[in-house]
């Protein structure tokens, strides 16, 4: 077998949780056989980016207390969406004059709703290097039609230039690519100075990675990633500089009704106190209340943080000892520690065409799938074809661990394919 592929069943070992990680054989000859196929199963196969892993021993029971069949504004419904603000507040330490509303349709939705309500006082940066950047990229340029617009934008595995912005002007960005496996490392590269707004997509961050509140105006993010909630509702805060403008500013264009956060000029304050725009789901609200206790219970945003590196931790340790994937991230700084994205670097692979790779990628991902280790680890369809891995929290890293072989295994009948 040529290089790339993985060594003998004899020369690896699976490590337990808290022992040292998974070591695949160093040096790869031609003489070395497909390896064998791991006898150790991850307990939990899900590692989607979205929607991602429940918490560790969740279950239907969770959700008994449900207010099914209840009205969304009556009292006790409005008081459990109360809670998952408040508590969301809490636990991510939020200051206490910044809003935050659940709104429609995810992260996505609430994203959008800033952008069409508070873009177009003045020009605006955005910064793109993965799919979902070019998303917002592409709003501002084809839908708002924006005339001061830049876009800042770098290829998947690196960050465009972000000394280039300019703070005089609005700043749309996500801070964790989630289909490139890039994250900002800070936010040191934000003026506290600035004039314009700083609009931040941190859906896959949130809960997972410390932001600096005071240096992001909007933050948007969902439910169904870092705690494992379901989709279709959205999280939105605001700074004071974010209400004044939307008190101040008037789109040229027309707001929809889930986009509208103001009323005869003023703020609606009617979100922000649990009050929705539309229906919400009181399952959904039951299951996202399950797990903001669920990261109390396991030391808060400081026990989230940690899983999630651990779980970023323990594959990069194994990817040190690959011959065959490597981070698509190519600053160690700016590796995802949720949606982990790799790059197989096998030449074989490297020699095929494009089509050719996404259909070996898709073959491996699809053995993983078949035998139940690993589901849904496909790159994401617009991003180079490879592997993509969710570290969050709710995560175990005993089945990261219990993963890393397959991944080797199925890499290996895949590569030994193309030999054929």
């Amino acid at each position: 077998m040529s290089p790339g592929a993985l060594g003998s069943a004899e020369s690896r070992s699976i490590a337990a949780p808290g022992t040292a990680p998974y070591d695949p054989a160093p040096a790869l000859t031609e003489e070395l056989p497909v390896p064998a196929k791991p006898e150790r199963r991850p307990v939990r196969p899900q590692f989607s980016s979205g929607p991602c892993a429940k918490r560790p021993g969740w279950s239907a029971a969770a959700l008994d207390a449900a207010l099914l069949g209840r009205s969304h504004r009556a009292r006790p419904s409005v008081e459990r969406i109360r809670t998952v603000l408040g508590e969301s507040r809490r636990l991510l330490g939020l200051p206490d004059d910044y809003r935050l509303a659940l709104v429609p349709a995810s992260d996505t939705g609430a994203f959008e709703m800033a952008m069409w309500s508070l873009l177009g006082a003045r020009g605006v940066d955005v910064l793109a290097w993965d799919s979902f950047g070019e998303g917002w990229a592409s709003d501002v340029e084809k839908q708002l039609r924006l005339d001061d617009a830049r876009v800042l934008r770098a290829d998947y595995g690196e960050l465009p230039d972000l000394g280039a912005v300019d703070f005089a002007r609005d700043v749309a960005f996500t801070w964790n690519g989630t289909t490139a496996g890039v994250r900002v490392p800070d936010g040191d590269w934000i003026a506290d100075d600035r004039s314009g707004l700083t609009l931040c997509d941190a859906t896959s961050a949130v809960f997972a990675m410390r932001l600096p509140w005071e240096k992001l105006d909007v933050v948007t993010w969902s439910w169904q990633k870092v705690l494992g909630g379901e989709a279709q509702h959205g999280m939105l805060l605001l700074s004071p500089r974010a209400v004044e403008r939307l008190e101040s500013h008037t789109p040229p264009w027309p707001l929809p009704k889930i986009f509208r956060l103001t009323k005869g000029g003023k703020l609606a304050e009617g979100p922000f106190r649990g009050e929705t725009i539309n229906t919400p789901s009181m399952l959904c609200v039951e299951d996202a209340l399950d797990g903001l206790r669920w990261a109390d219970e396991i030391g808060g945003l400081d026990g989230l943080v940690a899983r999630s590196e651990a779980n970023l931790a323990c594959v990069a340790d194994w990817v040190e000892r690959s011959d065959w994937v490597e981070f698509l991230a190519t600053d160690p700084r700016t590796r995802s520690c949720t949606s982990i994205c790799l790059a197989i670097t096998d030449p074989r692979f490297l020699a095929l065409d494009p089509a050719a790779r996404g259909a070996t990628a898709k073959q491996a991902v699809s053995r993983l799938a078949d035998e139940g280790v690993a589901y849904d680890i496909g790159s994401y369809r617009d991003a180079p074809a490879g592997l993509r891995l969710w570290g969050g929290a709710t995560v175990e890293r005993a089945d990261l661990e219990a993963l890393l072989p397959w991944l080797d295994w199925a890499w290996g009948e895949a590569a030994a394919d193309l030999g054929a």
